[in-house]
């Protein structure tokens, strides 16, 4: 554990009331590094130094660096790192962009439908860009998206996907569909799905198969290139820690290098020995990095730069997934030991939808919570989605309104859920158990 190396928003600085003087200039408790990381200091010491380059140095710094890091190959610098993370070679990854951008890239090269075979298959509740970006390219390709966009949803009454459910859609409707593409983990329920199974089942039915690992680079360990993956693009400013509106990455597996040409060629993806000569006629790189289009943003790259040298000083996946497991099961358990806890079994016969009518053990209980991420460390990352009951009964934004009174810090999904995720690299056992005491105060406080 780093946190040594981050900057830790205060109680003060995050807006809390409910806090003693003396707690005011305290860390706060923040278990939002599923929506943004925390500012590693690394990362703001190699901005700044960007910044006295720029100053002092302006255009030559494209080539001529004091410390080395030539703006010309900047994301030759945290490839390596990308590279580890999600279980690919070097050649196979691209550090560029933006998430959805690079996402309607890999689908122009890999999303080929014809008259029988053009659907997308992905989960239901899909990121909503995601399911934009699925919409349009299947429009982009004259097909109907209620026809085109094959979407698998949870059984009655269940919140997450079933392996079996899902493996058995492909191998029925294998024959239809040209892309499968799917969330690594789950952005609302936090379900890591079994990414391995599923390209296998794409790739036995002859289908390209994708991911959108938002939410699993540098929260669950990933073997890209192993599992035989086509595709896979990510944002890096959530576990990667890389800042709002950070530089995004992509991955394309070697088996493309000599079949795949890029069809929407860019100048930062031709061969860099004569890439500043501008010739008329595109070479481009060899792998993924062919597939760069303008010069990155050297800030937004230096920023995510610093804090991949912090997963390097970790020891990567490994020790940080161990950790993962570890703090995500302590917060589980803490809120499972709340009296306001209902068990997901006990959902639909408890707290009907719209029912806020008092049930169960007490009478006087008329709202509670269960959690809808699975409770198998190896089908979820470091995150729980809280579920607030009954269903619609607005409990949800009082209790986060609450949380962030005393200074813990979740993230809200209208109108029922809070997602809270220790990240191993920052958080520790106490915020897990802050986190859970201080919830257990605002519910005791909404009985009254």
């Amino acid at each position: 554990m780093l946190r040594h190396s981050f900057v830790l928003p205060s109680n003060k600085t995050v807006g809390a009331v409910r806090v003693s003087q003396e707690q005011a200039d305290s860390a706060s408790t923040y278990l939002c590094g599923n929506s943004l990381g925390l500012l590693p200091k690394r990362a703001a010491e190699l901005v700044n130094e960007e910044l006295s380059v720029w100053g002092t140095r302006a255009v030559q710094g494209h080539f001529s660096h004091p410390h080395g890091r030539e703006w010309m190959n900047i994301a030759d610098r945290v490839h390596p790192y990308l590279a580890r993370l999600v279980g690919a070679r070097e050649s196979e990854i691209a550090c560029m962009g933006t998430l959805t951008a690079n996402l309607h890239l890999m689908m122009n090269l890999f999303y080929k439908p014809t008259s029988s075979r053009y659907k997308i298959l992905c989960e239901a509740r899909a990121f909503p860009s995601d399911q934009y970006a699925f919409a349009s390219q299947a429009l982009l390709h004259e097909h109907n998206p209620e026809d085109a966009v094959l979407e698998i949803s949870p059984q009655e009454g269940e919140f997450t996907l079933r392996e079996e459910d899902i493996l058995k859609v492909i191998r029925e409707q294998g024959q239809s569909i040209a892309l499968v593409l799917f969330s690594g983990v789950q952005y609302y329920t936090g379900q890591w799905f079994p990414m391995k199974s599923i390209t296998e089942a794409a790739k036995e039915q002859g289908c390209m198969c994708g991911f959108d690992l938002a939410h699993a680079i540098g929260n669950v360990p990933l073997s890209l290139h192993d599992w035989g993956v086509d595709f896979a693009v990510w944002c890096s400013y959530k576990y990667l820690n890389s800042g709002p509106g950070g530089i995004a990455g992509l991955y394309m597996h070697d088996r493309w290098d000599d079949m795949v040409l890029p069809k929407l060629a860019g100048w930062w993806g031709h061969n860099p020995a004569t890439r500043f000569q501008m010739p008329p006629i595109f070479s481009p790189i060899r792998g993924a990095q062919g597939l760069q289009q303008s010069n990155p943003s050297v800030l937004a790259t230096v920023a995510l730069l610093g804090s991949l040298e912090v997963f390097e000083e970790a020891g990567m996946m490994e020790p940080i997934r161990q950790r993962s497991i570890e703090l995500t099961g302590s917060l589980e358990r803490k809120l499972r030991a709340s009296q306001w806890f209902v068990p997901i079994e006990e959902v639909a016969e408890k707290y009907p939808l719209g029912d806020s009518r008092a049930t169960g053990n007490s009478e006087k209980r008329k709202f509670g919570f269960t959690i809808i991420t699975p409770s198998d460390p190896e089908s979820r990352g470091a995150q729980l989605s809280l579920l607030f009951l009954p269903v619609g009964a607005g409990i949800m934004q009082k209790v986060f309104d609450g949380l962030a009174s005393y200074g813990v810090v979740g993230d809200e999904r209208k109108p029922d859920v809070i997602r809270l995720a220790p990240a191993p690299l920052y958080n520790t056992a106490d915020d897990c158990e802050r986190a859970a005491a201080i919830m257990e105060t605002v519910l005791d406080s909404m009985q009254t």
